[in-house]
């Protein structure tokens, strides 16, 4: 409490004076102002924890000071002072953001007790908005670290329908972010300060899935013992992204295009049709093409669903965003589990780059994590990375088949030339200078291993 400093605004200088007497002994910083027009240059100058204004001012009032702090200010907490015949000032004050209000003659208990009760509350805003800038930055776009022009493309996407009320598709193996793009569309959309919810379709059973989205009533299935609300309710105006859709089954499918279609659902065992204003958010790391093909998904769902797609691509495909990833993963468990790690040396890093990594980004945090963790060292070094990250490149070494010596260098040279590529955004001329050879050599391979065609796709080229 001692740290909060306390700006008091009164006309009348020996109330003004009394007030902040009373206030520095009791531990506070304090400032005052006699007139509307210092007690904003004193706003201007310094922010405070607690502002205590009289209605009346000489050069305005207390209402103009309320609007402005609250516009301009937002964490600071404002008390009014009135009279006793100008309690319907206070009431006013009150509704228009006025934390509590004083009357005359003030009282020493009661302007302490008020104070307490005010720095108190100023300590909760401070701190909800010190969360809530954590989620946002968490959750961010520019917290998801790539370099890779598909990632980039996907950014793009993003910007554009983040505060859209489109349904979006993800697709893309498992481990590829995709819990984490959902996240930073609804940070990054109208809807951020509205709940977020989450819901794996694949870890619940059928019976439990539709209970755990739209809620039940009490008595309606065996362990219904109370009325429940679910998951769509919790994200009225807010998000939800469903999780893993292609394990639904295609009775709870039916159920799912309606709501899609319409927000509109009827708990388990009611009759009574509820509505949402929510944005729905769906991925599946199956391929859904392929899963309405065999009849395992329904036609219409999946056309309903499929209006803007984003398609995350495995991270064997970002070979150039390994070494960021775990950079900026080291970066995160060093600070978590205090250790001091100076980086990855270049061996394991080379190991990690030519790892396929089946399971992706989680995969490739996961072994960084664990290297952080039991790394002995200033580096993380190849002896703290475990040996299914080695012996995969082990085998692929002792692994021999029959080819010339042009064709095994082929691939190597693909990748090593798409990497470059990448990490110089397609820029031609750039990555010829990387890779130490002139532009013309660089065009004619980028032909002969079909890159520059893929430029071309990209609008790269």
């Amino acid at each position: 409490m001692r740290e909060k400093n306390i700006l008091v605004i009164d006309d009348d200088r020996i109330i003004l004076d009394s007030l902040c007497e009373f206030l520095t002994l009791e531990g506070f910083q304090t400032s005052g102002a006699e007139t509307l027009k210092s007690a904003v240059a004193e706003l201007q100058k310094q922010s405070y924890s607690l502002v205590i204004t009289d209605i009346n001012l000489p050069d305005g009032d207390g209402f103009e000071l309320l609007d402005m702090v609250r516009k301009e200010h937002p964490q600071t907490v404002v008390l009014v002072i009135t009279g006793y015949g100008t309690i319907e000032s206070a009431v006013k004050a009150i509704k228009r953001g006025a934390y509590d209000y004083l009357t005359k003659p003030i009282i020493d208990d009661e302007l302490r007790l008020a104070v307490e009760k005010a720095v108190k509350q100023q300590s909760l805003m401070s701190e909800n908005e010190k969360l809530r800038l954590q989620l946002e930055q968490k959750y961010s776009l520019e917290n998801i670290i790539s370099h890779n022009y598909k990632m980039a493309k996907i950014f793009d996407l993003v910007e554009t329908v983040a505060d859209s009320t489109t349904t979006i598709l993800m697709t893309g193996p498992s481990g590829t972010g995709k819990s984490i793009l959902a996240r930073a569309i609804h940070h990054r959309s109208s809807r951020c300060n509205k709940p977020f919810v989450e819901v794996s379709c694949g870890a619940l059973p059928e019976t439990l899935l539709e209970s755990e989205l739209f809620g039940h009533v009490k008595g309606s299935f065996t362990g219904a013992v109370s009325n429940k609300e679910g998951k769509f309710l919790a994200a009225d105006e807010g998000t939800i992204f469903l999780d893993e859709v292609a394990n639904a089954s295609p009775a709870f499918q039916v159920k799912l295009l309606r709501v899609i279609e319409d927000r509109q659902f009827e708990p388990v065992g009611s009759n009574k049709t509820r509505t949402v204003d929510t944005r729905i958010i769906i991925a599946s790391n199956r391929n859904l093409t392929e899963e309405v093909k065999q009849g395992r998904f329904r036609e219409d769902l999946y056309y309903r669903i499929n209006v803007v797609t984003i398609d995350l691509p495995p991270l064997c495909e970002r070979v150039g965003d390994v070494r960021l990833l775990a950079e900026h993963f080291l970066r995160i468990y060093c600070a978590q589990h205090n250790k001091e790690k100076l980086g990855i040396t270049d061996e394991a890093l080379e190991y990690l780059e030519r790892y396929p990594w089946p399971g992706n980004v989680r995969e490739l945090e996961n072994v960084i994590e664990r290297a952080a963790l039991l790394s002995k060292d200033k580096f993380i070094g190849l002896d703290d990375l475990p040996d299914s990250v080695k012996q995969d490149q082990n085998q692929q070494q002792k692994t021999y088949k029959p080819l010339s010596l042009k064709e095994a260098l082929a691939e190597p040279e693909r990748n090593l030339i798409r990497q470059a590529l990448e990490a110089n955004h397609w820029n031609r001329q750039e990555t010829a200078k990387a890779l130490q050879i002139n532009r013309t050599t660089l065009f004619k391979k980028m032909k002969h291993y079909d890159l520059y065609a893929e430029a071309e796709q990209l609008g790269l080229s």
